[in-house]
């Protein structure tokens, strides 16, 4: 398994739309592994393959933080959601192409989404708590939108301007 190097914004991959993946091979296969090594090295919940350079519907998840439990990773092919509740619950989120930036993000407290797994076959599940906020900002990349689009223009400058800066300093290092 490779661990990708992670896009920060703003890069202009992450702000477009990723196209379906038309037919599971084994190397995407291997991006989904990719991915969750990535994502877990970050650390992070979920990471989309447009993040790691890639526009193509992947995305991978595991909201299971405590090192007690048995981690549940997930890699979704072409997730969409198919219903969501009318209750909202707010998060403070994150994004490992934003690093150390949060903001209270508030979207629908229950979905239910559907996929298909990487033995090609379609999966759906109901999604409450972290996992519905982590999927629905997974998915939300895949459609070229960042959680702080989410939020007012003034904040949403802000953290721009300091990934821009962030990106600066990491070319001179």
């Amino acid at each position: 398994m490779t661990i990708r190097p992670i896009l920060i914004h703003p890069d202009p991959r992450l702000k477009k739309v990723a196209a379906p993946v038309e037919q599971i091979t084994p190397e995407l296969r291997q991006l989904g592994e990719d991915m969750l090594e990535t994502m877990y090295d970050a650390p992070g919940i979920g990471l989309a393959a447009p993040q790691v350079g890639v526009l193509k519907r992947v995305i991978v998840m595991d909201c299971v933080k405590d090192p007690e439990e048995e981690p549940q990773p997930m890699i979704l092919f072409n997730p969409e959601i198919t219903w969501a509740s009318e209750d909202l619950a707010t998060y403070e989120e994150g994004c490992l192409s934003i690093p150390e930036q949060y903001a209270e993000i508030t979207r629908p407290a229950e979905v239910r989404a559907r996929w298909i797994a990487p033995d090609g076959s379609a999966r759906e599940e109901h999604f409450t708590g972290l996992w519905a906020t982590c999927v629905q900002h997974e998915i939300d990349h895949l459609d070229g939108k960042l959680f702080i689009d989410y939020l007012g223009p003034l904040k949403r400058q802000m953290i721009t301007r300091k990934m821009a800066k962030l990106k600066r300093e990491k070319a001179r290092a």
